[in-house]
């Protein structure tokens, strides 16, 4: 059984920076496409960032227009742990924040459709304030 617990959110002052981790556990974590979601309230639940095995030794990265540049998403394979590194965070970035594994293999196409995951973690709340 897939289990994802996510952890590191909390209130942070715009232009700071914030790790999120996802403790990850049940699956094949190197060859999972893994990623993050988040649902600001009263909102849909976005796309944020995703990373897909490459068939070789490494990972693509994938990212929303929002969080590129300020977000890097990485897996630490030792840990079997999911990161999403956070900086020059802005007040918009408010949202619970779900770690996620992809059902399969997605196309690129598919990697910001909620539909697309398979697993979810129960989120981490991050709020940036003044």
């Amino acid at each position: 059984q897939v289990q994802l617990v996510e952890s590191g959110g909390t209130m942070v002052q715009p232009g700071g920076s914030l790790r999120l981790a996802c403790a990850s556990s049940g699956h094949n974590f190197r060859t999972s496409a893994m990623g993050w979601f988040r649902q600001a309230q009263g909102k849909e639940r976005e796309f944020v960032a995703a990373v897909r095995w490459n068939g070789g030794s490494g990972s693509n990265s994938y990212y929303s227009d929002p969080v590129r540049g300020r977000f890097t998403i990485s897996k630490d394979y030792a840990a079997n742990t999911l990161y999403l590194q956070m900086n020059s965070l802005k007040p918009e970035d408010t949202a619970l924040y779900y770690c996620e594994r992809y059902r399969g293999s997605p196309i690129l196409s598919s990697l910001w459709v909620p539909e697309s995951v398979d697993t979810w973690g129960q989120g981490t709340q991050v709020t940036v304030s003044s």
